[in-house]
């Protein structure tokens, strides 16, 4: 049997978390068989957010233990995040067409765009 991911690399928090939004937001709507699939993966690889214990030591946990302790975190939550992401960012840096908001922007309508970017 292969050696789990999370004992080959550390995993991000940050990269741990996405995958058990992108679980979570997939387990409430029409890829519901893509979300199983998905969540055997997590579990298997450990890749989900660990626990960590009152002395400071980390545990593992299933998705359904981790869905229970964060109740807070709604179906939708990765979309929500999404869609406030562009509004904040054009505060920042404003896109280059005005009302365009997509995900996949590229170049000035890029969400990925930075203030020390020159673009052509």
């Amino acid at each position: 049997m292969a050696e789990p991911l999370s004992a080959q690399r550390p995993v991000p928090l940050a990269e741990s978390e996405l995958y058990f939004l992108i679980a979570r937001y997939l387990s409430a709507g029409s890829c519901r068989r893509a979300a199983q699939v998905l969540v055997q993966d997590l579990e298997q690889c450990q890749l989900l957010p660990k626990r960590l214990d009152w002395e400071g030591n980390e545990h593992s946990r299933s998705y359904q233990e981790l869905v229970l302790s964060s109740k807070h975190v709604a179906p939708d939550h990765l979309l929500q995040v999404c869609q406030r992401i562009g509004p904040i960012l054009d505060k920042e840096i404003p896109a280059g067409i005005s009302r365009v908001a997509s995900l996949f922007g590229a170049g000035r309508q890029s969400l990925l765009l930075t203030a020390k970017v020159n673009l052509i």
